[in-house]
């Protein structure tokens, strides 16, 4: 069960996550329709996801570091 209110570090590190799904999506040039189609969610995910609105989990971190030809350790890195 996720922490209420959630500590400072985590939402600052679910940004930089974030940040980096971003940056390697551009990278493999991919826009966030495609991404999404590539694991199974739709844009609006993606971008909930790049924007730190919610956190991905490790199964869509797996499937989006495949899809942008990344390292799960790359990527969350």
């Amino acid at each position: 069960m996720p922490l209420d209110p959630m500590p400072d570090w985590a939402l600052a590190r679910q940004q930089v996550v974030g940040e980096r799904i971003r940056d390697f999506r551009r990278a493999a040039g991919l826009s966030q329709v495609q991404l999404g189609e590539l694991v199974g969610r739709d844009h609006k995910t993606i971008h909930r996801y790049e924007t730190a609105q919610t956190s991905p989990s490790l199964l869509d971190l797996i499937l989006i570091a495949h899809a942008a030809g990344v390292s799960l350790a790359e990527l969350v890195g």
